[in-house]
């Protein structure tokens, strides 16, 4: 399924509120590195053992958002989802580190990184609905 930009993208609906997480990170500004990123993450080529781990997390949904060399990510859990504590086991996952370093050929970060060390949470400074 091709997506339009333009016209938006559909959201999973939940039976009750969720919460989410607003994260960013630079890629190296290499266009075939970038383009590399890209196909890796494209539905099939992310390793299964990630995804199950992101929902043994508690992770009900995330999105990568890309401009240039900037990502954008948005997470959405449950209400009682704990970020640190999932973090740490998500670290801990196996096969998670090894992700993590093959992802920090593209990505502009310390070598070694977790996720959580990776990304950076985004402080929400609007909000249209209320």
């Amino acid at each position: 399924m091709t997506e339009d930009k333009k016209k938006g993208y559909r959201v999973r609906e939940y039976h009750g509120p969720v919460k989410r997480y607003c994260q960013t990170m630079d890629l190296r500004d290499d266009p075939a590195l970038i383009a590399e990123y890209r196909r890796r993450h494209e539905r099939g080529n992310v390793w299964p053992e990630i995804v199950a781990g992101i929902r043994e997390c508690g992770i009900l949904e995330m999105e990568i958002y890309i401009l240039g060399t900037r990502l954008f990510m948005i997470v959405e859990t449950p209400l009682d989802f704990d970020w640190d504590a999932a973090m740490s086991k998500m670290a801990a996952l196996p096969r998670q580190a090894e992700w993590e370093d093959y992802m920090a050929l593209f990505q502009h970060c310390r070598p070694g990184s977790s996720s959580s060390e990776k990304w950076t949470l985004m402080e929400r400074m609007f909000r249209l609905y209320e």
